[in-house]
C-alpha cells in the first residue's frame, strides 16, 4: 500500500499470495527433517526473518519503527476510531473461517492421512502414500491461514512492527497451543484466551500491594509477570498433560475409577 500505492483489497490479496509462496518454499526445505530437527529449522527461518525485518536492508520494513498502515488506502468502514467495532467483527469472522477450514480439512480424506502420519508415519509409507506431500499441504494451509491472520492483525494494530517477527512472539503462540492442548481444534483457541487473560491479569497481580508486602525472597520473583506466566505454564504442563482441553476426559476417567 505504501510503496506501490495499491488499494487495501489488492494489497491484502498479494500479501496472502506471498505468504502461501513463502510457506511452500520454507516447508519444502524444513519438512526434509522431522521431530526436534524440524522445530529447530523452522525456528531458525523465523529468527533469520526477524533479523532481516529489524535490520531492514531493503528499506521496506521500517526497521525498529515498523510501518504504520496508510489510513487513506483503507476502506472508509475500516478507518477511524468510530469504525473500530468493524475491526472486531472482522477478527471474529476470521476466527470462524479458520475453525471452519480446519474442521473441513481434518475431516477430509487428506486429513485422515494426516491422522495416520501423526500416529505412525512409517505405516503410511507402507500403504503406498508419500507423507512428505501431505505434510507440505498441511504446512502450506497453516501458512495461508497465518498470512490471512496477518492481514487482520495489521488492521487491529494499525501497522506492522518487528515485534510480530521476534522469537518471543513465536514462542507465545507455541505456549498457547501447549496450554490449550495440541492435536485438537479447540485447544489452541482456549489456550490463546487463557494466555491473553493471564498476560494482562498477572501484570496487575505482580504490581499489587499484596506482592509488595511479601518478603524479598518472594517479592522479587512474584513481581515479574513473566515469572508468574512461566510458573502457570509449568503447572499446567505437569498437572494437565495434553492441555486444558483434556481436562473433561480426565475428570470422566477419575469419576469412572471412583
Amino acid at each position: 500500500m505504501i510503496e506501490a500505492g495499491l488499494p487495501f483489497a489488492v494489497s491484502a490479496a498479494l500479501g496472502i499470495g506471498f505468504g502461501i509462496a513463502l510457506s511452500a518454499l520454507l516447508g519444502s526445505v524444513a519438512l526434509r527433517v522431522g521431530g526436534i530437527a524440524f522445530s529447530m529449522v523452522t525456528l531458525a527461518f523465523a529468527q533469520a526473518g526477524s533479523v532481516l525485518v529489524e535490520r531492514d536492508p531493503g528499506g521496506f520494513t521500517g526497521g525498529e519503527e515498523g510501518r504504520a498502515i496508510p489510513a487513506d488506502r483503507l476502506p472508509a468502514s475500516l478507518a477511524g476510531i468510530g469504525n473500530t467495532v468493524n475491526l472486531y467483527w472482522i477478527a471474529l469472522a476470521y476466527l470462524v473461517v479458520t475453525l471452519a477450514v480446519v474442521h473441513w480439512a481434518v475431516r477430509s480424506p487428506t486429513g485422515r492421512v494426516w491422522e495416520g502420519i501423526k500416529e505412525n508415519e512409517r505405516r503410511v509409507e507402507v500403504l503406498g502414500l508419500r507423507p512428505y506431500g501431505f505434510k507440505l499441504t498441511a504446512f502450506v494451509l497453516a501458512g495461508t491461514l497465518a498470512a490471512a491472520g496477518g492481514v487482520v492483525h495489521l488492521l487491529l494494530t494499525g501497522g506492522a512492527t518487528p515485534q510480530t517477527t521476534t522469537s518471543d512472539f513465536t514462542l507465545s503462540l507455541l505456549v498457547m497451543v501447549v496450554l490449550g492442548g495440541s492435536g485438537s481444534r479447540w485447544g489452541p483457541l482456549i489456550g490463546g484466551v487463557l494466555y491473553t487473560w493471564a498476560d494482562q491479569r498477572l501484570g496487575d497481580l505482580a504490581g499489587s500491594g499484596t506482592v509488595a508486602g511479601l518478603p524479598a525472597a518472594l517479592r522479587v520473583p512474584l513481581s515479574q509477570p513473566l515469572f508468574l506466566l512461566g510458573t502457570l505454564f509449568v503447572v499446567v504442563v505437569y498437572v494437565l498433560p495434553g492441555g486444558i482441553v483434556r481436562l473433561p476426559d480426565r475428570l470422566r476417567a477419575v469419576r469412572r475409577a471412583g
